[in-house]
């Protein structure tokens, strides 16, 4: 029997399942486990942590009474609390950066002003740590403007505001009622970017890095980006807004510059960075950091990339990246998000989800992620969450991958399934954009 690599995996959500996938997808034998994880990853062989876990110092104390090779981090919550601290000092492997690095994600107003004092692109902005000053701000500075807190927030801490009585309305929530707790004690407030939105992920050991493919995040809940912010209701890669020229451009100013800068600050960064990216008429400008694959732009992106990914994690975890094979496989990848009625905001749990076993049987090229599920008392796999199921569906034309994630959605079902009905129409209609464009060219070419 070939030798069994132990890897741990920290999350429950479509991520945390997606990087389980991929590490499956590898010819490696390993042995998985999951802490807490989520029926999905149990019914694709992961073990979950049988332990009562009240600490990451007793996660760490289990993993190495494991012998556990390797683990990876997927929320950003255990990343900012110091959990990558916390195993190196038990000798343990870890992918994820260090405390210290996570500030990147952990603390906005640090971002802001690393990207300052590195001249790296992003909106003007200015940072306050009372509602007072910052009131005054806005009605100097006027509207529209952003509002974010500082702290982490399940990426729904930043509120555009296209008014000055929105802006007031939004400070008065973070500071007056504590709408975010201990992550609004300090808010930045910057100029709203005109663009559209892209997620590039970067993976590093701190010098040498990788790009995967970009991908393009969907986070309002209805479609036409209607409604009220979310997590992010679906996802597509590889996203045609960024094409060769522009990822170089965004490699040149700003990937190379901040993951020197981080090192430079005494932070260097290895693990995942999420670069969100504001693609303007002045150029490509960062959004935020996630110092974490995004979800669920993971569950569009790793489908499309082959590679030993054991290898990978843990190479960059420990300081020098190898990869035996590296390989972006052509084509797109779609991924739908079936979300609770009500969410984001109040929803019911406990709606049996039918169809999922069915529809992977009946489709080699679609993958469906566990998001929000449990098991309920007859055994039944049932509603858990706002984000339910990730599906994930690939081919070689974004129009053939659309296609197919959306008869896979239709498969699936459970009361009060919602989903968003245009995820990758944005890329689609850039694509046929770009066709018909050279298509005209080509024909005024051919006439002359």
């Amino acid at each position: 029997m070939d030798f069994m690599n132990s890897v741990l995996i920290i999350g429950s959500g479509g991520r945390e399942h997606a990087i389980l996938k991929a590490l499956l997808r590898s010819d490696r034998a390993l042995c998985m486990y999951a802490y807490p994880g989520n029926p999905g990853m149990e019914r694709d062989g992961c073990m979950l942590v049988d332990r009562e876990i009240k600490s990451w110092n007793d996660l760490a104390d289990w993993a190495s009474e494991n012998e556990i090779d390797l683990t990876i981090v997927g929320p950003e919550a255990p990343l900012v609390d110091g959990v990558v601290d916390i195993f190196r000092k038990e000798n343990l492997t870890i992918f994820g950066p260090t405390k210290a690095a996570a500030e990147i994600e952990g603390s906005k107003a640090f971002a802001k002003d690393l990207m300052k004092k590195y001249g790296i692109p992003t909106a003007d902005f200015s940072i306050f740590d009372n509602k007072e000053s910052a009131l005054s701000f806005v009605h100097e500075k006027g509207a529209p403007v952003v509002v974010k807190v500082s702290g982490l927030a399940g990426g729904k801490g930043a509120i555009v505001c296209d008014t000055i009585e929105e802006a007031e309305k939004s400070l008065a929530e973070i500071f007056d009622d504590k709408r975010f707790g201990e992550a609004g004690t300090r808010v930045v407030i910057e100029e709203k970017m005109i663009g559209e939105e892209a997620s590039v992920f970067v993976i590093t050991d701190g010098k040498k890095y990788r790009i995967l493919p970009v991908s393009q995040d969907h986070k309002a809940v209805g479609d036409g980006d209607t409604g009220p912010n979310t997590g992010g209701m679906g996802a597509y890669a590889p996203a045609p807004l960024v094409d060769d020229k522009l990822l170089l451009q965004i490699e040149k100013e700003i990937i190379k510059p901040v993951l020197k800068a981080m090192e430079l600050e005494g932070r260097k960064y290895q693990g995942l960075l999420y670069y969100g990216i504001m693609v303007t008429s002045d150029g490509p400008k960062v959004v935020e950091f996630n110092c974490r694959f995004g979800d669920p732009e993971t569950q569009a992106v790793l489908p499309l990339v082959s590679c030993d990914w054991y290898e990978m994690f843990k190479s960059c975890a420990n300081g020098k990246m190898t990869a035996s094979s590296w390989t972006i496989n052509p084509g797109y990848c779609v991924s739908v998000i079936l979300a609770s009625k009500g969410y984001p905001g109040t929803f019911e749990k406990g709606k049996v989800i039918t169809g999922i076993e069915e529809t992977e049987r009946e489709k080699s090229n679609v993958d469906i992620y566990h998001s929000g599920t449990a098991l309920n008392n007859q055994e039944q796999l049932v509603t858990n969450g706002g984000r339910v199921l990730a599906v994930s569906a690939w081919d070689e034309t974004l129009e053939k991958a659309i296609k197919i994630a959306y008869q896979a959605v239709d498969g699936i079902d459970f009361e009060g399934k919602h989903y968003r009905r245009d995820i990758a129409a944005k890329g689609l209609a850039r694509i046929q954009r770009t066709e018909s464009s050279s298509g005209k060219l080509e024909k005024q070419v051919n006439s002359r």
